[in-house]
């Protein structure tokens, strides 16, 4: 099952946007002989302001996917609960998993109705760069915890 992060906006050489790559690469290469990756971070840009152009940008990257929209109003997941829905979708035969990050408005509502499921980090606001590290170190995360690898909470 390939796995794309989807967001609005550059990170260009930031702090934030190497440990998206660190964390896409590691679990690109720890997924591969469980059939999960490549992890691929996708970042676009929308032509005109707005949430709804926003929408339109990401919306060209979502064909055969199981869409999880990342918005403030999702639903919370333990790590182990996040690492198990990801290898329930594979065992299902997904062969897509993209998960979205709006701008700093967040998704469009006709974007987020389109997702099958939403993810929440919690009631706090992060910023987008910050939230692109926390998605991509639980992707990451949930590859090693399905590859049987150690847990700091065992």
């Amino acid at each position: 099952m390939k796995i794309a992060i989807v967001a609005i906006g550059r990170l260009s050489r930031s702090p934030e946007a190497g440990l998206v790559r660190l964390y896409a690469d590691r679990a690109s290469a720890a997924g591969r002989a469980l059939g999960l990756g490549p992890v691929e971070v996708i970042e676009v840009e929308s032509r005109k302001p707005g949430k709804a152009a926003e929408a339109e940008a990401l919306g060209a990257h979502l064909a055969d996917s199981r869409i999880i929209a990342c918005d403030e109003t999702g639903r919370a997941r333990t790590s182990r609960d996040f690492a198990a829905e990801i290898g329930r979708l594979r065992d299902d035969g997904v062969r897509r998993l993209t998960f979205l990050i709006g701008g700093a408005d967040g998704l469009d509502t006709a974007l987020k109705a389109r997702a099958h499921d939403t993810l929440a980090f919690g009631p706090q606001t992060w910023p987008h760069a910050l939230a692109r590290v926390m998605l991509t170190e639980q992707v990451y995360r949930a590859v090693t915890l399905l590859a049987g690898g150690p847990y700091h909470r065992d």
